[in-house]
């Protein structure tokens, strides 16, 4: 066999910064959102693809990297069978954002429907293409975080969902889904936003979201939408808003008529209870969401961004953020360690986030040396999400103030020191 190495394949790895383990788990990913059952692959799957050993994947497989990747798979360097190998080029750099999520494979992602003298009618096969690319955008978030590259990525792809209702005629149906999967696209840019500390973006995206949505019709959509904006005004220091905007979400029919979104309501409300110091309204909200979850039917569908990080590490997660809010050390413990106990492989940046949390509720209890070595624990990919970065600088200052002379706090600072930028 023919085992010329997959250049192309892995340069485009090394921009985006895959390894071989993390690039499987976003395709299998895709892979779900495209079949509806994930994929198995692992990383020897993708040391094959990268070895040449493997030149051209199953159908499954190639329409999952295209969605995820934007490119297809002859530009990935896979070769279709009987076709003699060439060596093609790696994909062109972005000089302005090497190494962000998509930015370098955006231009080409996008690409217009051909023009033909008859007019293109929009189905089914549209919507499915691009809900593809949005399971996509849903796994690099998950990778990634809040970087521009995914927020960039996400507009495009709204814009040409949009751009779809003009180039062809379409049902009602397919119009209202049109709305749909654009407004989608625009929530991610949204959280993108969110997660990135981009406030002002944040709430551009969410009005624009909120009209696609509404034009829709979706409720889910519309739940992501309005409980998206109850994290944004929570992160702004607005409670009142934050609990206003996801009193929209929790009010939404999908919200009674599904546990799960019920259950994702009430715990975003509890961690909102958490900074206006209401404790029991903290675990009010938090009873109503674990008995919520409790009730849930695992063998519903509901819709991939969903699906891709709802349940009980989640749940938990909010219940971190809510009693780290109070000050309540012991309790926000324990709901880290049962957070990164049920965190799947590839939600990285969640992790990141619950072991600064974690480090932080240990410091809260005066516990020094577990705070500080759970904080050094954290990957230094993951230091540099804005978010992180500026949750781990809080960490070091109230560090130094509780315990300036301390063997413990002088090694934390060292290590901020070195930490590579």
């Amino acid at each position: 066999m023919d085992t010329t190495r997959n250049l192309a394949l892995a340069a485009w790895m090394t921009e985006h910064g895959y390894s071989s383990n993390a690039l499987a788990d976003a395709v299998n990913q895709a892979l779900g959102a495209l079949t509806g059952s994930p994929g198995g692959l692992d990383g020897s799957s993708v040391r094959d693809w990268k070895a040449g050993r493997v030149r051209w994947p199953k159908s499954a497989t190639r329409a999952a990297l295209e969605n995820l990747t934007g490119l297809p798979a002859t530009a990935l360097g896979f070769v279709p069978r009987g076709r003699a190998a060439s060596a093609p080029a790696p994909p062109q750099e972005d000089p302005v954002n090497r190494r962000s999520f998509l930015t370098a494979t955006a231009a080409t992602a996008a690409v217009p429907l051909p023009l033909s003298a008859a007019p293109h009618r929009v189905g089914a096969t549209d919507i499915a293409r691009l809900r593809g690319k949005f399971a996509g955008v849903v796994a690099g978030d998950h990778q990634h975080g809040g970087i521009r590259g995914i927020e960039t990525r996400a507009l495009e792809l709204a814009t040409e969902a949009v751009d779809l209702q003009g180039r062809g005629s379409a049902g009602q149906r397919v119009r209202s889904q049109l709305y749909a999967v654009a407004a989608a696209f625009t929530s991610s840019a949204m959280w993108a936003a969110i997660d990135g500390r981009r406030f002002d973006a944040a709430r551009r995206h969410h009005e624009r979201a909120a009209s696609l949505a509404a034009m829709s019709g979706d409720q889910a959509i519309q739940f992501r939408i309005w409980s998206h904006a109850g994290t944004l005004y929570r992160h702004l220091g607005h409670p009142a808003d934050a609990l206003a905007a996801n009193d929209v979400a929790r009010n939404l029919s999908v919200a009674r008529r599904d546990p799960l979104f019920a259950s994702l309501g009430h715990a975003r409300h509890a961690a909102i209870h958490g900074a206006t110091g209401d404790l029991a309204a903290v675990r009010r909200s938090l009873g109503h969401a674990q008995e919520a979850l409790d009730r849930a039917d695992s063998s519903v569908p509901r819709p991939v961004w969903l699906e891709a990080f709802y349940g009980q590490s989640e749940l938990d997660s909010l219940a971190l953020a809510a009693y780290l809010a109070l000050g309540d050390w012991s309790a926000a413990e324990a709901h880290a360690h049962r957070s990164l106990a049920g965190l799947r492989p590839h939600m990285h940046r969640s992790r990141a986030i619950a072991t600064a949390r974690l480090a932080r509720a240990q410091l809260g209890q005066g516990d020094l040396e577990p705070a500080v070595s759970t904080a050094m624990g954290i990957r230094p990919e993951a230091r540099r999400h804005p978010r992180i970065s500026g949750m781990l600088g809080a960490f070091g200052t109230r560090l130094r103030e509780c315990a300036p002379h301390s063997p413990h706090t002088r090694t934390w600072t060292q290590y901020e020191r070195e930490a590579p930028a």
